[in-house]
């Protein structure tokens, strides 16, 4: 098959000392809320954003496409899994996008599977809780073609050694031998269009009801990737860090700014890397 590049008629116009507090001490600083309360703040929240409606993807310069994966038996997961977040998460994020920058971006997500005819006109996808993904043969063989082509997928919110198995197993089938390299702060995705100066861990909801960091057995936030010939990144892996949970979370006072806006820096600076790389 002809592997030209990834079609990219796509022009990004830019707009564009406290001691180091314990886990336990933010939870204290911040406050924690009751899980019950906070599923029904996620609710109200999920019920206003439900009602934003945009034109046709193709009317758009970038569309936020979710990658929805499957199971070994081929049924599309539905719940803590994929679709995890969504569509909270996506919709204040791409209100962040387009507040921070001039690129057409559509306020509306759409979730695609590799499988879908029309997966390489869209040259970003995010995929969440990858701990639980499967590729079957075909899947991975048509993964491997976006990302050569010039696709572009940014992994995140799974954590701890198992998760970190699975995604690698399955990342595997797609690529089996091109390294996972640990992205170095002097990476143009850290400075493409905001400065990334540290690689910070964004923890999820959960930190304001158990004081924790980190799930599971993950004890530090990686920002890992595969690369390509040219030293472009394909992969983009956030280990044992949030950013969907941030985005989602922005509106709520007891989440810290800190994480939010660090969370919304890094997602832009994903976007306007994978259009311009």
């Amino acid at each position: 098959m002809n592997k030209r590049r990834l079609r990219m008629g796509w022009l990004v116009r830019a707009c564009l000392g406290m001691a180091l507090l314990t886990a336990a001490a933010f939870a204290f600083q911040y406050g924690s809320l009751p899980l019950d309360r906070l599923r029904e703040l996620e609710a109200e929240s999920d019920r206003t954003l439900l009602g934003i409606t945009d034109g046709p993807p193709e009317n758009f310069a970038y569309v936020f496409s979710r990658l929805a994966y499957g199971s070994p038996g081929g049924r599309i997961f539905e719940g803590h899994t994929w679709d995890v977040d969504s569509p909270k998460a996506d919709r204040q994020f791409l209100m962040g996008l387009l507040r921070y920058t001039r690129i057409h971006a559509r306020r509306q997500e759409q979730s695609l599977r590799l499988e879908d005819p029309n997966l390489f006109q869209y040259p970003f996808l995010y995929a969440v809780e990858v701990g639980y993904s499967y590729f079957s043969d075909a899947e991975a063989a048509r993964l491997r073609e976006y990302l050569e082509r010039g696709g572009f997928l940014v992994v995140d919110d799974f954590h701890g050694t198992r998760e970190w198995a699975n995604f690698e197993q399955q990342i595997r089938k797609v690529f089996p031998n091109r390294p996972i390299r640990e992205v170095e702060l002097s990476d143009p995705i850290f400075h493409v269009f905001f400065e990334i100066e540290e690689k910070k861990p964004v923890p999820g909801l959960q930190f304001l009801y158990s004081g924790r960091m980190f799930e599971q057995d993950g004890t530090a936030a990686h920002y890992r990737a595969i690369y390509d010939d040219n030293n472009r990144i394909m992969v983009m892996i956030n280990f044992n860090t949030d950013l969907g949970d941030a985005w989602e979370w922005a509106d709520l006072p007891q989440y810290p700014e800190e994480w939010t806006s660090y969370a919304y820096r890094l997602g832009v600076n994903y976007i306007v890397y994978s259009m311009t790389h």
